[in-house]
């Protein structure tokens, strides 16, 4: 048996996450993996998206500025150099544990590797701090080698770990990704998906809930997959899987912390 802890979508959100972390019992003191991580026992999933801060609210919050503006320069450095020291204690975190701790790449992160795509919100803000072309500096060549290393799903038992969806489509951050509107919309639409893709359970981000982490169950039958980016509700996701059992998934729950 071992516990899953499943961690939404970051964004910069290092407060959050590291609180899930310690929450879960899964960084000690000097922010590294606890004993039941080390073993095994444990499993860290983050889902994907480690960078880019979700509005200019949480820009101003990282940096310390009272007004973020993502045509200022120094602006964007202060917020590159931010992250930066985060990923740099992440990745320390995730090389303490390799083998218990699992990083899936976001198409935020992609976007970091691939400055081809200038990523924004509806409010016409870009997250452009890691796109020298556009005022920002490259991510570090250590720290762009270490997510070029992210998988893009973790499977196990049938049990799916991947940043938006069940669809193969969906794992790869192209023209055809960005112009689908189903990358958001799947879950509600066509949750069948996980069905067909032949899985026990599946594991998703991508998308923020309002109401936190959102777990489906089909007319009352056992849950088949969650969507959890739900960091900023202050909740991860718990699943207790046995590989060996005829249902592997023993139980799944959001925790709030």
């Amino acid at each position: 048996m071992q516990k899953f802890i499943a961690i939404g979508d970051v964004h910069a959100d290092w407060d959050g996450l590291w609180g899930a972390l310690r929450a879960a019992s899964c960084v000690d003191m000097e922010g590294l993996p606890t004993p039941p991580v080390r073993m095994g026992r444990y499993q860290v999933i983050l889902i994907g998206d480690l960078v880019h801060p979700k509005n200019l609210h949480e820009y101003a919050r990282l940096t310390g500025l009272l007004d973020f503006d993502p045509r200022d320069h120094d602006h964007l450095f202060l917020a590159a150099r931010e992250q930066v020291k985060q990923l740099e204690r992440l990745k320390a975190y995730q090389e303490a544990a390799p083998h218990a701790v699992h990083i899936i790449l976001g198409n935020h992160d992609d976007a970091v590797l691939n400055t081809s795509y200038v990523l924004g919100t509806t409010g016409g803000m870009v997250h452009v701090e890691f796109d020298p072309a556009h005022g920002g500096i490259h991510l570090p060549h250590h720290l762009s080698t270490w997510m070029q290393g992210f998988p893009r799903e973790v499977r196990l038992a049938g049990v799916q770990f991947a940043h938006v969806s069940p669809m193969p489509a969906h794992t790869y951050y192209d023209d055809l990704f960005y112009a689908d509107h189903s990358t958001k919309r799947w879950f509600r639409d066509s949750p069948e998906y996980v069905q067909m893709a032949g899985l026990a359970f599946g594991v998703y981000g991508h998308t923020q809930l309002e109401k936190g982490i959102y777990i489906h169950a089909e007319g009352g039958k056992r849950p088949d997959f969650a969507m959890i980016d739900a960091l900023q509700s202050r909740e991860y996701l718990e699943l207790m899987l046995d590989a060996n059992a005829r249902t592997p998934v023993q139980s799944v729950r959001a925790v709030p912390f």
